[in-house]
């Protein structure tokens, strides 16, 4: 099969490893992908958002699936066209896509649902936001409704800090994006994330994950990407699991119901494990990052198949089977991100790392130079991800790994899974 991923993030880089692993994987391309998928893939210099270059260059190039993996072309409507021509797509048409695309459209499709999450107030106007603000109190949530590269969410300790939030939406620090405003109630508890393979209304869950937003150690600093993640996650209880794979079951379902097109790709969950039982957060409309990099490693199930079983609605050909081991996966970062940050460092020691068993280097932010050296090109540069029989196995490895790469400003988190090891 000709397979063709779109994007170019660590993310990506995870989902074009496991289907190249696949021996119906003859050839794959990768748009526009980045430093390590130049190694087992052809990088393609395609815009994946413009819905016509990408049919024009699947039909030119016979590709058999299309793998979407970020947000903004499934908005965009690159599904829709693929789908209309024939083309097998794993990645939910536009419409479906508003289940990221618009944090409005999420809200009230779960509560028309009955899907549990917090309290909310969706708003155009400014007075009305404040007024919210002042009558709920803090710690309050406020997020611009739409796409806003993971940047457009506040999580507000003061009824100060929300109402400069609300005001840096309508003055445009986000664009369209912050155009409407979803003000919601602070929801507590561990934060877990459940990604579910959806097609003709029905999920299909993967391995439960959780990730480090925090850019400091000890969930300090202002909240990133992701700063890593690991898989399974032991603080979820059998009951908790249980609710968390019925409330996506419930989604799919929904999907079915209510939408003009089957949804064929990921749902992802993203939940509080609140006292009340796990609520949910948000849905995102594609795998996320850099929980992807811990729970591909552990498919042991052929992703090429899944993928197209997912693409062709047949449900009943999904089987998922997972390695019973841990995997934990550290984000090497820019100095300075989520800030300001440089680009074009030198990167050395990614082969060294990546020979230590059970470790696999994802890149997440990396191009090839001029002169063919592998330099730093994002905030997030790498996703060092290793396997173990125990949790204390692979994170020994994971950091292990790190400390073999180098590059001018790198900075990492040092406890990624404290709560495993503190539990």
């Amino acid at each position: 099969m000709n397979i063709l991923v779109l994007g170019s993030g660590g993310r990506e880089h995870a989902i074009a490893w496991t289907l190249a692993k696949s021996p119906k994987c003859d050839k794959l391309f990768v748009a526009p992908g980045n430093g390590g998928t130049a190694g087992f893939a052809q990088n393609v210099a395609l815009v994946a958002t413009d819905p016509n270059a990408v049919l024009a260059f699947a039909q030119e190039h016979a590709i058999d699936l299309v793998v979407i993996g970020p947000e903004a072309p499934l908005v965009a409507g690159v599904a829709d066209a693929l789908r209309a021509a024939g083309i097998p797509t794993f990645g939910p048409d536009a419409e479906g896509a508003q289940l990221e695309g618009s944090k409005t459209f999420c809200k009230e499709f779960m509560i028309r649902n009955g899907l549990p999450t917090a309290d909310y107030l969706s708003t155009t106007d400014a007075d009305e936001a404040h007024a919210y603000i002042n009558k709920m109190g803090a710690p309050i949530v406020v997020k611009a409704d739409g796409l806003a590269a993971g940047k457009g969410v506040v999580v507000a300790a003061t009824a100060d800090e929300a109402h400069e939030a609300v005001d840096s939406c309508f003055d445009g620090a986000f664009g369209e994006a912050g155009n409407t405003v979803v003000i919601e109630e602070c929801l507590t508890g561990p934060e877990c994330s459940m990604l579910a393979f959806v097609t003709a209304g029905h999920a299909y869950c993967m391995a439960p994950s959780q990730d480090h937003k925090r850019v400091g150690e000890g969930d300090t600093g202002p909240n990133t990407g992701g700063m890593g993640a690991y898989s399974p996650v032991p603080i979820v209880t059998d009951d908790e699991l249980a609710r968390m794979q019925q409330v996506m079951a419930d989604a799919a379902a929904a999907t079915a119901r209510e939408f003009a097109h089957d949804y064929r790709g990921v749902l992802y969950g993203g939940f509080m494990l609140t006292p009340n039982g796990p609520k949910l957060l948000e849905y995102n409309a594609r795998f996320g990052d850099p929980e992807t990099q811990v729970v591909l490693p552990r498919l042991e199930s052929d992703l090429v198949d899944v993928m197209l079983a997912v693409a062709e609605g047949r449900a009943q050909d999904i089987a998922l089977d997972w390695a019973d081991k841990w995997a934990i996966t550290v984000v090497l970062a820019s100095e300075g991100y989520p800030r300001a940050y440089e680009k074009g460092k030198m990167i050395t020691g990614i082969e060294e790392a990546d020979a230590l068993p059970d470790v696999k280097v994802f890149h997440a932010g990396t191009a090839l130079n001029e002169a063919g050296d592998l330099v730093t090109a994002g905030g997030r540069v790498l996703n060092v991800t290793a396997l173990g029989a125990t949790f204390e196995e692979a994170r020994n490895r994971a950091y292990e790994a790190c400390d073999k790469i180098h590059f001018e400003g790198k900075q990492l988190r040092r406890d990624i899974g404290h709560r495993v090891l503190n539990a």
